[in-house]
């Protein structure tokens, strides 16, 4: 009995502590009222958000997928950005909490704020983006595009810093606002109709705008980046000072949801193609994603040497004046 009686009384103590670990835990998701805790996340109405993209869904049907796994105390907000330099200034202002975002803007940023303010707590996509030229162009390496004009989403974006770096190192004087050819960021949903109308002669964007141009505009990809970094999940230093322990589960839930867009490929397109068209308003045909799909790879993983690697192309285009040191920028929290 005396034995029986010592095992009740040690599980009591574990319940308590289980119980008491539990409470801590909620305390640190909860205000100081007591009252919800709001995250406002980003992202980009693209296909290389596709994480975003299905949870921003879920959430607008009362069905959050972050909401679900951070608990009812946490309210998720989504924003929706053209490219990542608003993204990031949005960061900056406090305005947003996290976004998903391309590794140069992420960089640039973290340069500015001298490894202060940004950091990356995962990776999201890999691949996805292109460099789509007229069909009949005659366009193949950086020399053909001298007097040419080229459309990016945004002035420093990731495709951005891609297209004028690669531009420059084929021999091309590129400056910001010209050179021997006209880099012009132009938004997304813009590019196509001026690719159409063949105001651009190329295109460096991502999905699933890439295939719009193939496929509605019958351009031709001449250099697919099927490796590159296109998509990471960033945060504030100083939410993630204030709200570790949400960071950390809101990275675990984001991790859960890449695991299971791999898993279940068919309806993580229904789900993508669904809030693309909430977002943009526009008809975006199954076909579409389809075609889109095969060349992204979704990944919680982020290393230090990519993101090397797009440092010294920020400071070839001219965003960058010295290389910042990046040991601060990766934190896994």
């Amino acid at each position: 009995m005396m034995g029986s009686s010592v095992a009740i009384r040690h599980f009591r103590i574990a319940c308590i502590a289980i119980a008491m670990a539990i409470s801590s835990m909620m305390s640190l998701v909860r205000s100081a009222s007591g009252e919800t805790v709001t995250l406002r996340v980003g992202h980009f109405p693209n296909v290389t958000h596709m994480q975003a993209l299905i949870a921003h869904g879920l959430s607008r049907q009362g069905r959050g997928w972050f909401e679900q796994r951070l608990g009812p105390d946490v309210k998720i907000e989504w924003f929706v950005y053209n490219a990542g330099p608003s993204a990031m200034e949005a960061i900056f202002a406090g305005a947003i909490d996290l976004t998903y975002v391309g590794p140069s803007p992420a960089i640039n940023a973290y340069a500015r704020a001298r490894g202060e303010d940004i950091r990356i707590i995962s990776g999201a996509v890999e691949g996805g983006a292109a460099l789509i030229v007229q069909p009949d162009s005659g366009l193949r390496n950086p020399a053909d595009f001298r007097g040419k004009k080229l459309g990016t989403p945004q002035l420093g974006n990731t495709q951005d810093v891609a297209a004028r770096a690669w531009l420059a190192a084929g021999g091309l004087k590129i400056t910001l606002t010209g050179g021997d050819a006209q880099v012009i960021p132009t938004a997304n949903a813009d590019q196509l109709g001026l690719f159409q109308r063949r105001e651009l002669d190329a295109v460096w964007t991502v999905e699933p705008w890439v295939s719009r141009l193939e496929i509605e505009a019958n351009g031709t990809v001449l250099i697919e980046e099927k490796d590159a970094v296109t998509t990471v999940l960033v945060t504030s230093a100083k939410t993630l000072a204030r709200r570790r322990e949400l960071v950390r589960r809101f990275a675990a839930a984001h991790e859960e949801l890449t695991e299971w867009i791999r898993k279940n490929p068919g309806d993580a397109q229904a789900a993508v193609r669904e809030e693309l068209i909430a977002e943009t308003r526009t008809e975006v045909k199954p076909a579409l994603i389809a075609h889109a799909w095969p060349r992204i790879v979704v990944t919680g993983k982020i290393a230090r040497e990519p993101l090397d690697a797009f440092v010294k192309k920020a400071k070839e285009a001219g965003f960058l004046r010295t290389l910042p040191d990046l040991s601060r920028l990766i934190e896994r929290p």
